[in-house]
């Protein structure tokens, strides 16, 4: 669907430099922008490479407020931002609505908003409720009173567990697992053998949360699984059970936390993340890549970059490195 750039600058609540009658219909990078496309720039020497480039309009910062220039501009305080926010509206302007493809198995108990989308081989169990402009893709597994908001995206082959609850705004990517059963099992000290332990809890996943590609989130086992506002969980990752996550937290690939563990608001975790049980990482930490938390260990220090393991503030383990350096070195 094409926008006027006016109405474009509307919705972001830019500031608009020439034509708003010019027609958008995507975005782009600059050096692959075709004609109808949004580009931004963040800095003053990358506008005339812009310029020149294919896109009908430019997001730019106040940088560029007072030129004269041969394309329109929108003025963002933070274009890269804009651009992102404009790209996905963009995008929903585009997506159809309300279709449910007639492979689809949707139980007669199922409530679903008229738009509701429904794509090929979904399969939607009984008193699963689902609202306005969510889209459910091909293969996904919708299990029995599960609920699921408004203006949410599930990407093909996502299994959700019955009880899980997925607010407004959510997106889970293809192959992801949300509310599987928590590992916990309890050793008979006569036998030596595993006995599992109940998984009866929930999964609460909040507004406006991202989960990566082929992630898994488990169920509470006796209680709950939440992950708060705005967190933004890469591909790969593993939530064990009863972790709560707070809000815009962010969480890179290939990590995992395990049972019982808290991470507050703001928290960063870097790729490779090790998280053993019952730790709480505090609000703001950093948490480099691959770095390695021990249970029950606290980690607090907002703005500080922890590295190594176990992790520690990053002045101290690369001045250990430095000494080891040295003392490798003397050896020599």
């Amino acid at each position: 669907m094409k926008r006027a750039l006016q109405d474009v600058a509307e919705f972001l609540g830019a500031r608009l430099i020439g034509d708003g009658k010019v027609e958008i219909s995507g975005i782009a990078s600059v050096s692959s922008a075709q004609p109808g496309d949004l580009v931004f720039v963040e800095s003053a020497k990358h506008l005339p490479q812009a310029i020149e480039s294919r896109a009908s309009a430019i997001i730019a910062g106040e940088f560029a407020a007072n030129g004269a220039y041969r394309k329109p501009i929108l003025i963002a305080t933070q274009p890269r931002l804009a651009f992102a926010r404009g790209g996905a509206w963009l995008q929903s302007a585009e997506s159809s609505a309300g279709a449910r493809h007639a492979s689809a198995l949707i139980d007669s108990g199922a409530k679903l908003a008229k738009d509701v989308t429904v794509e090929e081989r979904a399969v939607i169990r009984e008193k699963v409720t689902i609202g306005e402009g969510t889209r459910i893709g091909a293969g996904c597994v919708v299990g029995p009173d599960v609920t699921i908001g408004c203006d949410c995206r599930i990407y093909p082959n996502v299994t959700i567990y019955p009880q899980v609850r997925l607010g407004d705004r959510v997106v889970v990517h293809a192959g992801a697992v949300l509310g599987s059963d928590g590992f916990g099992y309890v050793p008979d000290v006569n036998t030596g053998r595993y006995e599992k332990f109940p998984q009866i809890g929930r999964l609460e996943i909040e507004n406006d949360v991202e989960i990566g590609a082929n992630s898994t989130v488990d169920r509470g086992a006796l209680d709950v699984t939440r992950i708060r506002r705005g967190t933004k969980i890469d591909n790969l990752v593993h939530i064990g059970h009863n972790v709560d996550i707070g809000e815009d937290v962010v969480i890179a690939a290939q990590t995992g936390v395990s049972g019982s563990s808290v991470i507050e608001d703001g928290v960063i975790v870097g790729g490779q993340v090790g998280i053993a049980d019952h730790v709480r990482i505090e609000s703001g930490a950093i948490l480099g890549a691959q770095s390695g938390i021990p249970s029950k260990k606290v980690i607090r220090g907002k703005g500080i970059v922890f590295w190594g393991t176990p992790a520690r503030p990053i002045h101290e383990y690369l001045k250990e490195l430095a000494i080891l350096a040295r003392l490798v070195k003397k050896e020599k």
